[in-house]
């Protein structure tokens, strides 16, 4: 899939990932190297969770931002792993040392930056951080906990 190309498009990352819309966070990833992945989330006012978050003042829930992190690991483990969603699957298991430091809103575009810090056995601790223009809007210390899939 990345042989010698370092991006991934939405219908490569649909096959990296079990999200699906609504709730699929991840737009394309512009780079991938052994254990760092920077993609991209384009955040739109169209996104069902800005009806109510808040729909006179539009901000981009902290959760989703945590998120979309979780899901570029996700992609990184799935491409570190050469496994697939068939095989396994990552489960969020714990965020610590999260820091929001600016409001995320609709027309901004998220840098997505994941780090692997280690990986024993079936748990990967991960670092996150997500940009706007430069700017950290959060940064997070993600573990996930992989899962085979019964066949």
């Amino acid at each position: 899939m990345l042989e010698g190309n370092k991006t991934l498009t939405i219908h490569e990352i649909i096959k990296l990932l079990p999200h699906r819309y609504p709730f699929l966070m991840i737009d394309k990833v512009l780079d991938y190297e052994e254990d760092t992945l920077k993609g991209i989330k384009n955040v739109t006012v169209n996104e069902p969770c800005f009806m109510g978050h808040f729909p006179d003042n539009a901000v981009m829930p902290g959760v989703l931002i945590i998120e979309a992190l979780a899901q570029a690991g996700a992609i990184l483990a799935y491409l570190k792993t050469k496994s697939s969603p068939r095989d396994y699957i990552f489960f969020l298991a714990g965020i610590d040392n999260t820091k929001f430091k600016q409001v995320v809103s609709p027309g901004d575009q998220l840098l997505l930056e994941v780090t692997i810090g280690v990986n024993k056995g079936n748990f990967w601790k991960l670092h996150g951080v997500a940009t706007v223009d430069g700017k950290v809007a959060c940064s997070v210390d993600i573990l996930s906990a992989m899962r085979k899939l019964s066949q």
